[in-house]
């Protein structure tokens, strides 16, 4: 895979560990034509930040290789990075519209938000699977936006968390995840635990997945490597029975319907000492795993600053002579690429 030496400053591997058709080092020479033409035509458009070859990757993949549609993909998604979207209408806190960039590393700095949420909502990153991924928790059936709003907790605060802990997924998460393992990883291993979700607090439920679901497959496509849904009840069974024929084959091969009995498949993805005990595993973090953080993001052999921490990093870059890395001559009229089937947009949180 060609490294544009403009934009690819990693620091961390960048070959996918399986050989499937457009995913980083096993790219055709029409999909690696088909990255110089799709950066080129951004930066005619002035775009000059996240124009690195593991993103654009994403968004093509996204877009079964079709340069225009994956054009529009990123040309929108950086429209919602300056002006996250709610009901429509640009997201504000306290008078203030949310710009993402510049909301990343101020978010929360202390912990207090997440410390408070979590007695409504825990949803957290913990540790690892047996890939390597990044584990993501959301237990679904504790959600109480009524308890969450007196407390001060709005829809739009929920919003803006979810959006930050996306970036943080991207980096440093996923980074540090991948000099650990010492191949590319992309994407995370997704444990949705609907215990307690019923009819009292449903609407509330898929109300907010929809929102999150909707966020992810639009801005953050190519991010979800297993979902499993555990604790499900008929409720949400009739809810998939309906849903999963409008889904990507591809993406519905990914998620995994659990009902109750769940653990013997969570364990023989994810160590048992990587598993919450709630959960069928063995960890046991002090002060509780929702609030741990655990993962070699937290490893000081494996983690290192964010592209958000500091400056002349791989994602936000300035302006250069446009067209000039090897192979954009070739790209002018390539739109469709070799294994363009390969995979779809990410459909659910991650």
């Amino acid at each position: 895979m060609e490294l544009d030496p403009k934009y690819d400053h990693y620091d961390y591997p960048t070959t996918a560990p399986v050989a499937k058709p457009g995913h980083p080092g096993h790219l055709t020479d029409a999909q690696q034509a088909q990255v110089h033409q799709l950066r080129m035509m951004l930066e005619t458009e002035g775009y000059t930040k996240r124009l690195d070859t593991l993103t654009l990757l994403r968004f093509l993949r996204a877009r079964k290789f079709d340069v225009n549609l994956s054009k529009k993909m990123f040309v929108d998604c950086e429209k919602w990075r300056k002006s996250i979207l709610y009901a429509g209408q640009p997201l504000k806190i306290d008078g203030r519209t949310i710009e993402l960039d510049g909301e990343i590393g101020e978010w929360d700095k202390d912990g207090s938000f997440k410390r408070k949420v979590s007695k409504w909502y825990p949803q957290y990153y913990h540790k690892t699977d047996k890939d390597g991924r990044p584990v993501y928790i959301e237990q679904l059936g504790k959600i109480d936006l009524t308890a969450m709003k007196n407390e001060g907790i709005e829809y739009e605060h929920m919003l803006t968390n979810l959006a930050v802990e996306y970036e943080k997924m991207a980096d440093p998460r996923l980074p540090a995840c991948s000099r650990k393992s010492g191949h590319l990883l992309e994407t995370s291993c997704t444990i949705m635990d609907f215990n307690g979700v019923g009819f009292s607090n449903a609407r509330q439920v898929f109300g907010y997945i929809q929102e999150a679901s909707g966020m992810s497959q639009n801005y953050y496509p190519e991010r979800l490597g297993r979902m499993y849904l555990i604790n499900t009840n008929w409720l949400f069974t009739g809810v998939w029975r309906m849903v999963r024929p409008l889904l990507d084959p591809v993406t519905v091969e990914k998620i995994h319907v659990l009902g109750g009995s769940y653990q013997k498949e969570l364990l023989a993805q994810i160590p048992a000492e990587n598993l919450p005990k709630e959960f069928g595993g063995s960890c046991e973090c002090e002060g509780g795993c929702s609030l741990s953080n655990a993962g070699p993001w937290c490893d000081a052999e494996f983690a290192k600053p964010a592209w958000w921490e500091k400056k002349g990093d791989a994602i936000e870059n300035t302006p250069t002579e446009m067209g000039t890395g090897e192979g954009t001559a070739a790209t002018a009229d390539t739109t469709v690429a070799e294994g363009a089937e390969a995979t779809e947009p990410a459909p659910a949180a991650a």
